[in-house]
């Protein structure tokens, strides 16, 4: 393995739409580079980078994926995400590993909404970023059109550094603005060679040329001077500029070529090197002291004391658990010593390895700036941040998406239940977008993720990696049943037989309670002893075990209010349990009499919307028995807040995808319990009586 500095790194995160061809670049910039000797294909099922059975069975990236090649003494660590939003948690770890973001997009289709996601993201979080028009070999790609798209669309730093030679099925060669040297592609070789521009290109490339030349002048107060005094600038003062500008995000490159085809990949290698900065480049890293709110910079430096942030964590059940991290400063070697300052406890590095997808070469050291992975750590976590003792931090976790739909995990053999509950905890290590908790009220497992291929991701790796098969099930709803009226009843438990008897008497008023609170209110008036003070407590008790079953469904019964003030008793056969039938029996009456309903749970949803959606969001809100409570602006977005039942929502993550091509989010929280309405209520009823 051949030792690199930290200013001959490079780390590139490759995201983009779904489609777009990221794998299918990570898969030909191994191959060009040498680093593999055969290219594989997302069809064959045999890149480098979709590893994982799923992602073979589904021909999409569901993991991020780290590989790395060199390229002119140069390392450059790739990493390929997924483009399908329920995998959106991969991208965001992805990118935490990575100095610089390449948006790959398709010549044909240009812009979609995972492009704009993916622009969103890394403007917000101001990280170096790059377009890369892929597919230019297709019919119908045109790289004008998609340019001038990228160019309105996100504003005139945007710059083609590459400008494409032919297009279509005679897309050939990709030409280097900057240096002018034209690259083309031999069929017949199967290589590229370097050319002059064809005559018909040169007045395009000078036209993107001085674009490039004033969006760097424009970085920096002695480039425009030099510009406006020349009319130009050098080309050593055009790539400074370039890595300066892509650093601090102020430029972003356009790139182009055929990734499949191969044609462009060793102009974009190039350019990589020459445009991209080093991890020493980018701004600092900024990190909290532990146990203070002192926000202190982190330089990419070798000699620094060693900090490492874990952005991904791989479950193996045969190999174990690996932990995916970024060095952020010093060095990081095997047997060391660190300190998790997230757990404030010490942590024993393992073997250390860099990856090359699912392949892992052993390695004494990583340093600053680069990205490997360790085996077998104890108690770290991904976001979790290791350092040396002496120099204590905390990088910020990861801000990863909140869950929108849940699903009922049900075992297809019993007796898989431990094996469901062990391999979902080892999968959440692995995915912390994915939840899961116990409804102990109906006996169900929940999962909650991104969408429902994420959940089906999940259940097909229960199968796979822990041999337990499931079903995946709507989860059933938590109603409830109370009361609407006043009903005064006696309870009363009278049995003879053979000696002692049992006797119980009780006079309950049943009544709806008005406080706010969902518990049971009993309430003593006895006076006169009509019911003896050591049985109260049982009545009580009788009432509350009463109270989990409701007499229309079977619901717990809430917001009840009770009030024990008459009876009698018997001086031999009253004991605490005949007190307790009677408390039952009067339950029984009392709730039938008092005009029973059942509940169903209300859910405040907030929507977050483009404006051209907000009317077809509205309507469908009202048809879900929803009611919109209000709207506010959020940056270009809407936001809608309202109030839906649990039931009409429960698969809302999906509709809301479909009505608004994916550019919708909403979150969800439990508000409160209303009356169901008596025509669904009937509905309940039947299945609960039919499942009887």
């Amino acid at each position: 393995m051949v030792e690199y500095e930290t200013t001959n790194l490079r780390n590139i995160a490759i995201v983009g739409h779904s489609g777009s061809g990221k794998t299918t670049l990570t898969e030909r910039i191994l191959y060009f580079t040498k680093t593999i000797d055969r290219f594989g294909t997302v069809e064959e099922e045999n890149t480098v980078s979709d590893y994982d059975p799923e992602e073979k069975k589904r021909k999409i990236s569901i993991s991020a994926s780290v590989s790395s090649c060199q390229w002119k003494s140069i390392k450059i660590n790739l990493v390929d995400t997924p483009g399908y939003f329920d995998f959106w948690g991969e991208v965001l770890q992805g990118l935490r590993a990575a100095d610089v973001a390449i948006i790959s997009l398709s010549g044909v289709s240009g812009i979609k909404v995972g492009t704009e996601k993916c622009w969103d993201h890394v403007l917000e979080q101001n990280m170096p970023r790059a377009f890369y028009i892929n597919e230019l070999d297709r019919e119908n790609s045109n790289f004008e059109n998609v340019l001038a798209e990228l160019q309105n669309k996100f504003g005139v730093s945007v710059v083609p550094i590459q400008y494409p030679v032919g297009k279509e099925e005679n897309f050939e060669g990709v030409i280097n603005v900057i240096s002018g040297q034209a690259k083309i592609y031999n069929p017949i070789t199967q290589q590229m060679e370097n050319l002059e521009i064809p005559t018909e290109l040169i007045s395009k490339v000078d036209e993107c040329k001085n674009m490039i030349i004033e969006a760097v002048a424009e970085t920096d107060e002695r480039l425009i001077e030099k510009y406006f005094s020349d009319g130009t600038l050098s080309d050593e003062e055009i790539y400074n500029g370039l890595i300066a500008g892509c650093a601090n995000g102020d430029i972003i490159p356009v790139m182009c070529g055929s990734a499949l085809r191969g044609i462009g990949i060793d102009t974009l290698l190039d350019n990589i090197i020459e445009c991209f900065p080093a991890p020493n480049k980018v701004a600092y890293h900024t990190a909290i002291v532990p146990n203070t709110d002192k926000r202190i910079e982190i330089e990419t430096d070798v000699s620094s004391p060693m900090t490492a942030f874990i952005f991904k964590t791989i479950a193996d059940p045969f190999v174990g658990k690996l932990s995916l991290f970024r060095v952020m400063s010093g060095k990081a070697i095997p047997d060391s010593l660190v300190y998790n300052s997230n757990k404030g406890k010490e942590e024993k590095l393992g073997t250390m390895y860099f990856l090359q997808g699912k392949s892992q070469i052993s390695t004494k050291e990583i340093i600053a700036g680069d990205i490997g992975a360790v085996s077998k750590l104890q108690i770290t976590s991904t976001g979790d941040t290791l350092c040396s003792f002496s120099s204590q931090v905390i990088y910020d976790k990861i801000d990863f998406p909140s869950t929108s739909i849940s699903m009922a995990v049900l075992p297809k053999s019993k007796g898989d239940e431990d094996k469901i509950s062990s391999g979902l905890s080892k999968l959440q290590e692995e995915d912390p977008t994915i939840k899961v908790f116990r409804d102990l009220e109906n006996a169900e497992i929940i999962l909650s993720g991104i969408g429902e291929t994420h959940l089906e991701v999940v259940a097909s790796k229960l199968k796979n990696k822990f041999g337990a098969d499931v079903i995946l099930d709507l989860p059933k709803i938590p109603y409830r049943e109370t009361i609407r009226s006043i009903a005064d009843v006696q309870g009363k438990h009278k049995k003879q037989s053979g000696g002692h008897g049992q006797y119980g008497d009780v006079v309950i008023k049943f009544e709806p309670r008005t406080d706010g609170e969902d518990d049971l209110m009993f309430v003593d008036e006895i006076v006169g002893g009509a019911v003896p003070r050591q049985y109260i407590p049982a009545v009580e008790k009788g009432l509350r075990d009463c109270i989990a079953h409701g007499i229309l469904a079977g619901y717990p019964v809430i917001r009840l209010k009770a009030t024990l003030h008459d009876g009698s008793y018997h001086p031999v056969d009253s004991s605490e349990m005949a007190f307790k039938i009677a408390s039952s029996i009067a339950y029984k009456k009392g709730l039938e009499l008092a005009q029973p309903v059942i509940l169903e749970p209300v859910m405040h949803v907030e929507i977050q919307v483009p404006d051209e959606y907000m009317g077809d969001i509205m309507g469908d809100i009202n048809k879900r028995r929803g009611r919109v409570l209000g709207m506010e602006s959020n940056n270009k977005l809407q936001k809608i807040i309202a109030e839906v039942p649990q039931t009409e929502i429960l698969r809302y993550a999906i509709d809301l995808r479909s009505m608004t091509s994916a550019r919708g989010d909403f979150q969800m929280r439990f508000e409160r319990y209303e009356v169901l309405p008596e025509s669904e209520a009937k509905k309940v009823i039947e299945k609960i009586k039919n499942q009887g």
